[in-house]
């Protein structure tokens, strides 16, 4: 198995020992992202509303880095330290991803790093993009 290692400074940089998402044959797996603003690593100063539109912008962004988009995701999970908030990532999820939407899981949770009040990582693949093909099967001839 290869790992490769995704980074890229459009998205926040990783605020521990971890990767902003690595890669194995054709899936990626993104790190969770909180509404850090990139350039400042400062928490969005918006509303939740702008809060869940910068950790779709910087999962989009690390997608975006792997090869795929967010349409390529196919689970995702979102940790909401107010399960009041769920609506709004529904209506938010829906400007960013569209139909066949991913499996999602949605919790609650106590607290989350920088006081954020919204985290969300994902599974991504990238089928025939950047990923590995399986070999040709060739046909036998019948003796």
């Amino acid at each position: 198995m290869t790992k490769a290692v995704i980074k890229t400074d459009k998205a926040p940089q990783a605020i521990g020992p971890y990767s902003q998402a690595i890669k194995v044959n054709g899936t990626v797996y993104l790190a969770g992202q909180i509404p850090l603003v990139p350039e400042t690593m400062a928490l969005e100063s918006g509303d939740m509303r702008a809060q869940i539109r910068r950790v779709f912008e910087n999962l989009s962004a690390v997608a975006k880095a792997a090869g795929g988009s967010l349409q390529d995701i196919v689970k995702l999970n979102v940790y909401l330290t107010d399960l009041g908030n769920f609506p709004l990532i529904n209506d938010v999820m829906m400007q960013y991803i569209n139909e066949p939407y991913p499996a999602r899981a949605a919790v609650g949770v106590a607290a989350l790093p920088k006081g954020a009040a919204v985290e969300m990582d994902a599974v991504m693949v990238l089928s025939g993009k950047n990923s590995k093909k399986p070999a040709k099967k060739t046909k036998r001839k019948r003796k």
